[in-house]
């Protein structure tokens, strides 16, 4: 943290993040919301060296692992904010400037008490998609059935999203996957985008 997150690391933000400046180029956009220990983050932005990544998470360690890996591999498309995201959303990220939002495997909050935790609600989904430029793709993945299925009520329930057919192709396969074959779990994966402009906030 102390050596690699002054170069990969944003904090101390204020106002608006200018993403032309933080990656030196217009590229747009996506953004992987809790990545854990970065792998998922690190594997697609090792994969599309000509698209810019951001990652955002609270805990120190992943952030940490994910330093490493980027520092290792030496990748120029990757900034790491160490946030809660729906913050960094609502105070620092423009409408329409993402191209992509992903949420894999967000932490299921299983029991029935804490289901108000788990961050897809209405609330978030209309933020997602304020977020995301026209045509921009919403991707989530979870192994636990019945928060997929709270996930396609509340997608269903949030008209500025359309279910893709198929969910994008490029993620690679993570150490979630492995924990859900090993715990009789089937990962449910799915993809909506924003298929028109959003109106102009008032």
């Amino acid at each position: 943290m102390q050596q690699l997150w002054p170069t990969y690391g944003i904090e101390n933000i204020d106002g608006l993040l200018d993403f032309a400046t933080i990656f030196d180029n217009p590229t747009p956009v996506t953004l992987e919301i809790g990545f854990g220990n970065g792998d998922n983050l690190i594997d697609m932005a090792a994969a599309a060296p000509g698209q810019n990544f951001l990652g955002i998470e609270v805990h120190e360690p992943g952030v940490g692992h994910c330093l490493l890996r980027i520092e290792d591999l030496k990748l120029k498309n990757v900034r790491l904010i160490r946030d809660d995201a729906v913050h960094i959303l609502n105070e620092h990220i423009a409408d329409e400037r993402l191209q992509r939002v992903n949420l894999f495997f967000p932490d299921p909050w299983h029991k029935k008490r804490h289901h108000k935790r788990r961050i897809v609600q209405r609330d978030f989904a209309e933020l997602i998609a304020h977020k995301l430029e026209a045509g921009g793709v919403f991707h989530v993945v979870t192994d636990w059935p019945d928060y997929a299925d709270h996930i396609a009520e509340v997608m269903s329930t949030t008209p500025r999203f359309e279910q893709l057919a198929a969910a994008p192709s490029d993620r690679p396969v993570s150490r979630f996957d492995s924990r859900g074959v090993t715990l009789g779990h089937e990962n449910w994966e799915k993809a909506w985008c924003t298929c028109s402009k959003l109106p102009i906030s008032s």
